[in-house]
């Protein structure tokens, strides 16, 4: 029996995308975002750093709920007694004691999350970098929330802030929703259904509008803290 081979190419999504060629297309698309993108400037990012998934998501469980200093010191309890090469992997994670894990600080929910991550690393469930360079986005997303602990919300930090995927819009994010008023000066925050039908006009670049979004909402917060601290002065 012959045996039929797919010759059918594979999507091949390298890390990061054109920022400045995505600022131009955003920009003829959304003068107002437009505006806002000029007066903010270039945004640096991490694309090209070294990344693990395992190691990132690991660290996204350990950091939920808790302050960022709390997270901070349980993350290199961990770290450094259960990691491999100053990261977490899955066969550290499986041999690594319950008993050990609550001394370092991590509950038992979180536990049993890492324990998770940690077995479907292992079984392929969660893809390796070198993996997730075939596979759309929303497979990723499918397969990663898959994982106890781990929301689509997760996975969609990392699509943007470590993959660079360029058509991610987190409709759900509270940064992002508020940037997104202020952009098109309604009164409220559109609803995230709202927001999805939107962000079609910032296609296929809504990283990028995401990237410019969260930054149009801290701008607009450091200035309201601001002027709160001139008028405590007068």
């Amino acid at each position: 029996m012959t045996k039929t081979v797919d010759k059918t190419p594979r999507a091949d999504h390298a890390r990061g995308f054109d920022l400045v060629a995505a600022r131009r297309v955003l920009a003829r698309r959304d003068p107002a975002l437009g505006r806002w993108m000029k007066r903010i400037g270039e945004i640096e990012t991490r694309w090209q750093q070294r990344f693990d998934p395992v190691d990132s998501l690991a660290r996204s469980i350990l950091y939920q709920q808790l302050s960022g200093k709390a997270a901070a010191t349980i993350h290199g309890r961990v770290l450094d007694r259960f990691g491999q090469r100053n990261r977490l992997t899955p066969s550290g994670l499986l041999d690594a004691p319950e008993a050990g894990l609550r001394e370092c600080g991590v509950s038992f929910n979180k536990i049993a999350a890492l324990k998770d991550l940690a077995a479907k690393a292992e079984q392929g469930v969660v893809p390796t970098l070198a993996a997730m360079r075939r596979l759309h986005h929303d497979e990723i997303v499918e397969r990663l929330t898959e994982v106890r602990g781990i929301g689509r919300w997760t996975v969609e930090m990392m699509l943007i802030f470590w993959l660079g995927r360029p058509d991610i819009l987190p409709i759900d994010d509270l940064g992002i929703r508020k940037g997104a008023q202020i952009v098109l000066g309604h009164d409220e925050m559109m609803k995230p259904k709202q927001l999805l039908e939107h962000g079609e006009v910032w296609a296929p670049y809504r990283t990028a509008a995401s990237l410019y979004l969260w930054r149009i909402a801290d701008f607009e917060k450091e200035k309201s803290g601001a002027e709160k601290t001139k008028r405590s002065q007068d």
